[in-house]
């Protein structure tokens, strides 16, 4: 191995570890957060200034990659990660959502969307409807309430609302 190679692995694996130091501090942070975190620090930067165009495209695919495997072997064992329990949640609201005062639910979702000027982001809280992703378009049903992700197809956060309908 060159010593280049030597010396962008030990950044690399600076990266991993700064990941994973942040990751224990609070367990909230999610892909984007970390890899945010880590591309603004020191170590990021002489990797930057030591790897060619080509490499750091390489290092950039390979963190994100790294960093999804590890959140995804830290919540293993979390029950709240789990495909069935996810399911049996997801049902659950929706039979709720059959069930409940149209009306109401409408009444406070129209009050927000004026609120929020249709305009909501990730990382805030919404109760039903169909949100847009401003820069791809994407759409995505929310039956219950509960914190808007990313757009799964771009990583967007803007988003629109489609009015409810009854």
């Amino acid at each position: 191995m060159s010593d280049k190679s030597a010396k962008l692995l030990t950044l690399y694996q600076a990266l991993i570890d700064r990941v994973k130091a942040q990751y224990e501090q609070d367990h909230s942070l999610t892909t984007k957060d970390l890899l945010k975190s880590v591309t603004n620090c020191g170590e990021y930067i002489k990797l930057k200034q030591a790897a060619g165009a080509e490499e750091m495209a390489l290092v950039e695919h390979f963190l994100k990659r790294d960093i999804v495997t590890f959140l995804s072997e830290r919540n293993a064992n979390d029950l709240s990660f789990s495909p069935s329990v996810i399911t049996a949640e997801n049902t659950l609201w929706h039979w709720l959502n059959e069930i409940t005062d149209r009306s109401q639910v409408e009444w406070h979702e129209l009050n927000r969307d004026l609120h929020n000027q249709g305009q909501y982001h990730s990382g805030e809280i919404v109760s039903q409807g169909r949100l847009i992703c401003t820069k791809c378009g994407n759409s995505m049903d929310i039956e219950f309430p509960g914190v808007i992700p990313d757009c799964p197809e771009c990583d967007n956060g803007d988003f629109t609302r489609e009015p409810l309908e009854p």
